[in-house]
């Protein structure tokens, strides 16, 4: 059997145990794997062995590793989830109709969201959505504010449903097309396009409609993806 088979057949053996002690609590998450010597000492390997493990683990989204530190466990959640497709979901991005594809599943979600909002949101619920509608609207000549601002609010819609899943959702969405969104141009006119929109969301689901709130929430990222076309040409 060739020596790169049993290099990684080792490095597939020490990622599982490792993975296993994360699994279990016996690694903690935040704190430091054991250094790469303690490892070689543990398992009898090369270092090179203990690093294809430690990218095993990285990819698994297990650990978070950075050049010239020590990697840090992350124990296994919806954010690691995530966090380990990015690199499938990034070669997705590249192929044809890839980000469309992402932001119409967007979309889907989304409408689903303020139509439950617009149901069952309550008083605190209402609360969180009108203080970063404020916040939005403050920001309306300040771009890069307001970029933030306004993903601060729909994160609020994601979060109404007290489903943990949904905000990571919104979380991965952000990041994914972070490198589109931010190349878009940003005018306070523009700003002031999207505020208007959020402020329609948040009315249809303070009087309770479903349909209008589901309507607005379309309208808006419709037009959002209108510029997205103008900006990338072939997109």
């Amino acid at each position: 059997m060739p020596n790169t088979e049993k290099k990684q057949r080792a490095s597939d053996l020490v990622a599982d145990q490792l993975a296993a002690r994360i699994q279990s609590g016996d690694l903690v998450d935040g704190q430091p794997l054991p250094s790469e010597r303690s490892l070689i000492e543990e398992f009898g390997i090369s270092r090179t062995v203990v690093r294809e493990a430690v990218l095993a683990l990285s990819n698994r989204g297990l650990v978070e590793a950075r050049p010239r530190y020590r990697p840090v466990v992350r124990k296994p959640g919806i954010d690691a989830a995530f966090t380990a497709v990015e690199s499938i979901v990034e070669h997705l991005l590249h192929e044809p109709g890839g980000v469309k594809n992402l932001f119409d599943t967007r979309i889907i979600i989304e409408a689903a969201l303020v139509r439950q909002a617009a149901e069952s949101a309550d008083k605190d619920d209402i609360v969180a959505l009108r203080t970063a509608l404020a916040i939005n609207k403050e920001a309306i000549h300040n771009s890069e504010e307001f970029y933030q601002t306004d993903i601060a609010f729909h994160n609020v819609i994601y979060q109404i449903s007290n489903n943990p899943v949904l905000p990571a959702i919104h979380k991965a969405y952000t990041s994914w097309l972070a490198p589109q969104w931010s190349q878009m141009p940003r005018l306070p006119d523009r700003n002031q396009a999207n505020f208007e929109a959020h402020q329609a969301i948040f009315d249809a689901i303070l009087a309770r409609d479903a349909d209008a709130a589901e309507a607005a929430l379309r309208n808006h990222l419709n037009a959002a993806w209108d510029q997205v076309v103008k900006t990338f040409v072939g997109i």
